[in-house]
């Protein structure tokens, strides 16, 4: 499987994000097209992971149909062959989409994202461990980094379209959206995130926290979109491996994160765009670790086409 940087389908493209291409399909459906592009630091590298693409689009698609009984999603296909079945205008662009094209229903996305926080840390920590507060909300005291949150937190986020997302409380987002869709809203997360962290759990992962986005479709209905549960939206960390107290392994880009980080503690780069070039042992096990979080979460190897 060939990897790719952009994808530039004879569709209207409605949206180019970090790692997407959201293309307009026709009044009910949209194309996701998930590339092998890979940011961190907040900044975009030249250099895709491959397979990354489709590890989250499969992933995702996992997911959905895992939680469907829980909660109403954007979910259609992300079947190769379907996909190209129902848009014979991308006719001959099968080995370019293979695994990571998923056709969606169109929803107007609710402009907060749903974090649902089951341990300390990322942010989260960093702001305990300044100010003992989430947004500005007090935690019990005493607790350290990666300590289990029980019950979990609600932790919604102002969307970024570029640098970080901002933590705020729900209270925020209750004065913007309303109190009524505010807890729909928190309840559906906890209860997509209840069901994914205890189904990973018998696979030997911790899903530490994770973001969800929502939108309304043309009835009304409030669904699950974008992606869900995977490297990229959450944290997984190895069960066996769990010790409070201090940053977890993980099953996503951490040797990517590693590797920056070396250099910008020795000053060969300063966090900010263009990128350094990344060598290739660092694109490889990068993409091994996406590959081995789909292996362990749905035990089976990634099949593009599904």
């Amino acid at each position: 499987m060939k990897t790719l940087t952009a994808s530039r389908l004879p569709l209207p493209l409605l949206r180019r994000g970090k790692v997407r291409e959201v293309y307009d399909v026709d009044g009910d459906h949209l194309l996701l097209v998930a590339s092998d592009r890979v940011s961190a630091f907040d900044v975009v590298m030249r250099e895709p992971i491959p397979r990354k693409g489709a590890v989250l689009t499969q992933i995702s698609a996992f997911w959905f149909e895992r939680l469907a009984g829980i909660v109403p999603s954007h979910f259609v296909t992300a079947s190769t062959p379907e996909v190209m079945a129902r848009l014979p205008a991308l006719a001959g662009m099968e080995d370019e989409l293979r695994g990571r094209a998923m056709l969606v229903r169109r929803t107007t996305p609710v402009p907060f994202e749903c974090v649902v926080r089951g341990y300390l840390s990322g942010s989260a920590w960093k702001e305990y461990r300044e100010h003992g507060t989430l947004a500005g909300d007090p935690l019990r005291p005493g607790l350290v980094e990666s300590d289990r949150l029980d019950p979990p937190l609600f932790s919604p986020a102002t969307k970024a379209e570029s640098g970080h997302d901002e933590n705020v409380t729900e209270a925020t987002m209750a004065a913007a959206l309303g109190r009524e869709l505010t807890t729909r809203l928190r309840d559906a997360s906890f209860a997509v995130y209840a069901a994914g962290r205890d189904y990973a759990a018998t696979r030997g992962i911790i899903i530490a926290d994770t973001k969800f986005e929502f939108g309304t479709d043309a009835q009304g209905t409030l669904r699950l979109i974008d992606e869900v549960l995977t490297p990229d939206s959450s944290r997984f960390w190895p069960a066996d491996a769990y010790h409070p107290g201090g940053p977890q392994p993980s099953f996503d880009k951490q040797p990517l994160r590693d590797y920056l980080a070396g250099l910008r503690r020795d000053g060969a780069w300063n966090g900010e765009a263009p990128p350094p070039t990344l060598p290739h042992d660092v694109v490889a096990a990068t993409s091994a670790r996406y590959l081995d979080a789909f292996r362990r979460l749905t035990g089976r190897p990634l099949e593009e086409d599904r």
